[in-house]
């Protein structure tokens, strides 16, 4: 569905393009002329680039300006993106015993995100109150889990899925003797 009112969103067009001839974004940066930061800033969505720039990046990829403005759905579906172990991003608690790695795309931050949750033996995760309306989702692979809520406390069997209001205080710990793995969606 392309509105003629809508301009094209040019910048995830230059980072697919990007990706699928193997360049990094210091690589393009180099190539041409454009810095890294405002590149970024670009294939983001977060600044909109001038002709200049748009026809350096474009001679650097070897493309047409006019390629740029493809339906950006036509470009998904020709596209599969891998995200590599290493680029994975991770956040982990101060004692280092829960790690979260950050498995959904930038652009859905506040609104949904999931996590590969792992917490070992004793190791928790205190959250303060996220946005009002927020719930989160926590399926357990296996070890044990148990999830505070405001008051509300609750076990997390292996293989089970506990669905709890994430805009209160909230824990996820681990209070058996293995490491504790599992998926964590949070929804807002």
């Amino acid at each position: 569905m392309n509105d003629k009112n809508t301009p094209p969103q040019i910048g995830p067009r230059i980072q697919d393009i990007r990706k699928q001839k193997g360049f990094t974004l210091e690589q393009l940066a180099s190539h041409s002329g454009v810095s890294r930061s405002m590149l970024s800033q670009i294939e983001r969505g977060q600044a909109n680039p001038t002709f200049a720039t748009l026809w350096s990046l474009t001679q650097a990829l070897g493309l047409e300006i006019s390629d740029l403005t493809e339906s950006v759905a036509e470009v998904h579906h020709q596209t599969i993106e891998v995200m590599m172990p290493n680029f994975t991003p991770e956040i982990k608690s101060e004692d280092r015993l829960c790690d979260l790695k950050i498995l959904s795309p930038t652009d859905q931050v506040g609104r949904v995100e999931w996590y590969e949750i792992s917490i070992e033996a004793g190791g928790k995760l205190e959250s303060e109150p996220h946005t009002n309306g927020s719930m989160e989702h926590l399926t357990a692979f296996n070890g044990r889990f148990q999830v505070i809520s405001g008051t509300a406390k609750t076990d997390v069997p292996t293989g089970g899925t506990a669905r709890y209001a994430s805009d209160v205080s909230h824990t996820i710990l681990n209070p058996g003797q293995e490491t504790a793995r599992g998926i964590l969606v949070v929804v807002s």
